[in-house]
């Protein structure tokens, strides 16, 4: 079955004539590793849909070092939602951590899908809470784990993460040098 007529299988019912009237809304894009999807100051025209690698967002402190701030694999949406929404410059950059294929939908195709098919209106709220609830998680364990237990915790929620994803990019979304996770790494062995 299609990755993503899976996906919308778990949020809403379409028959085939639909699911394939859905995804003409969309383009599937291949993607090489490192490659950039959208840099800061663009604005964010596209959301896009892992279908096979992974993604990731990020911004530039103004130390010049990368903060990777999401992740998106198979079956994930990454966009800079605010900027994505508002139509405006992204203060975020999306790149390619290994070769994907994706889909993408622009503004304009999304707003056209989702007033075709209302049915996308309840798959997409249902998709952003499932990621606003995430991301709620996500700042409470920062807040309440030691750096070393937030590590821990997300290598056994997210082991896949851990072994396909270069480790100086792990470390700069838990907001660790890589120094630093590699210290929590050998403690961890021992």
């Amino acid at each position: 079955m299609d990755t993503f007529k899976a996906h919308l299988d778990k949020f809403i019912t379409v028959s085939e004539e639909e699911y394939a009237s859905i995804f003409s809304f969309f383009q599937v894009v291949h993607v090489r590793k490192k490659e950039n999807l959208m840099l800061e100051g663009d604005v964010c025209t596209c959301k896009y849909f892992v279908l096979e690698g992974c993604l990731r967002k990020f911004f530039v402190n103004e130390k010049g070092v990368e903060q990777t701030t999401e992740f998106a694999i198979e079956n994930w949406w990454i966009a800079d939602t605010f900027a994505y929404e508002k139509q405006i410059k992204s203060s975020f950059n999306i790149q390619s951590v290994e070769n994907s294929r994706i889909l993408a939908i622009d503004f304009q195709s999304h707003e056209l899908l989702l007033e075709k098919h209302p049915i996308m209106e309840r798959y997409f709220r249902m998709v952003y809470q499932t990621a606003y609830a995430a991301a709620e998680k996500r700042i409470r364990y920062i807040y309440e784990m030691t750096k070393e237990e937030y590590y821990v915790h997300f290598s056994t929620l997210y082991p896949w993460f851990i072994q396909r994803i270069p480790q100086y990019l792990i470390a700069s979304f838990l907001g660790f040098t890589p120094e630093y996770l590699s210290e929590i790494r050998a403690k961890l062995r021992s």
